[in-house]
């Protein structure tokens, strides 16, 4: 269904528990102050702000792995997301504000519950900087930020509970891609995930790679869940994130993979995450990704304002 014909539901997850540089908490927050309320209703849809969540009371857990940290609050996340996005489905468009990227391990669980019930297949288009395939086990850094996709994809995942209709890889589409652990790959290339790292951006362009993943999410009828990491932008345009890696795509790369999306009416679901308020220029990339979001939901190049970041206050 055209994403022009669904109410939009805000869902705000002040997440900061995936990784270890604090500020993620206040995304949610940053998101409206920047406009999403007002830049969706300019573009005609309905808006109903659900506040923010609370992560579920959890017994506490251990992992095997000592390096994770905050396991138990990221479970309780994990638990309140899930719940809250499947309600959400089946009431419009749920769009997740960040929070850092350990939000997806819900949002997607939600919505793949949803997707399993209407009998439908679930896409994932991932637009990161990072592939995000560790899981528990493996991750180095103990950041649960980095594990979403392999959750998704139903890798080995104790002790969180397993994830309901598994994603097959074909239907994981990793974009923008550019910083990689030895371990993940290794993994991706196990489970037959190839990512859209950069370079291949460079040689073919945004248009073609993603064009062809749309046409296989409509052919099979499928849902599309998106989700995207402000580290996916260069952070020349985007500073405000605590995981910079030079070479994202570029303001008109991105627009152009939002209107795309919009184009293609095939998206139901949105994750915007990672953005860190404390580490922006007054709200430069809060707009942004606002900006975003409206291409996302059919403002056209040519409707866009005209912003001097220099007077605002």
């Amino acid at each position: 269904m055209p994403a022009t014909h669904r109410t939009c539901l805000l869902i705000g997850a002040p997440i900061d528990s995936g990784q270890r540089r604090p500020g993620c908490l206040m995304g949610p927050a940053a998101f409206r102050v920047a406009g999403l309320t007002a830049a969706l209703e300019s573009l005609g849809h309905p808006v109903r702000d659900l506040g923010d969540l609370a992560p579920d009371a959890v017994e506490p857990t251990t992992c095997d792995n000592p390096a994770v940290h905050h396991l138990t609050e990221t479970m309780g996340w994990t638990a309140a997301l899930r719940r809250a996005g499947a309600q959400a489905m089946a009431e419009g468009m749920p769009i997740f504000m960040g929070g850092d990227h350990s939000l997806s391990l819900g949002s997607v669980a939600g919505v793949a519950e949803h997707a399993q019930a209407a009998g439908r297949p679930l896409f994932v288009l991932w637009l990161d900087a990072h592939s995000d395939f560790h899981t528990p086990g493996t991750t180095e850094s103990g950041n649960l930020h980095g594990t979403p996709v392999a959750y998704a994809a139903g890798q080995p995942f104790a002790p969180f509970p397993p994830f309901p209709a598994p994603v097959p890889p074909a239907n994981i589409c990793l974009f923008g891609i550019r910083s990689v652990d030895r371990a993940e790959h290794a993994a991706l290339l196990a489970n037959d995930i190839v990512p859209h790292d950069m370079r291949t951006l460079d040689e073919q362009g945004v248009t073609a790679p993603l064009r062809a993943f749309l046409d296989r999410v409509a052919a099979a009828e499928g849902m599309l869940h998106v989700s995207l990491d402000v580290d996916f932008l260069d952070p020349a345009i985007a500073p405000a994130v605590g995981t910079t890696v030079p070479g994202g795509t570029t303001f008109r790369e991105a627009h152009l993979v939002m209107e795309m999306l919009h184009d293609s009416g095939l998206v139901t679901s949105l994750d915007l995450v990672e953005l860190n308020p404390f580490l922006d220029e007054r709200g430069r990339t809060a707009h942004l990704m606002v900006d975003l979001v409206a291409s996302l939901m059919g403002r056209k190049v040519f409707d866009r304002p005209t912003r001097s970041y220099r007077g605002q206050g």
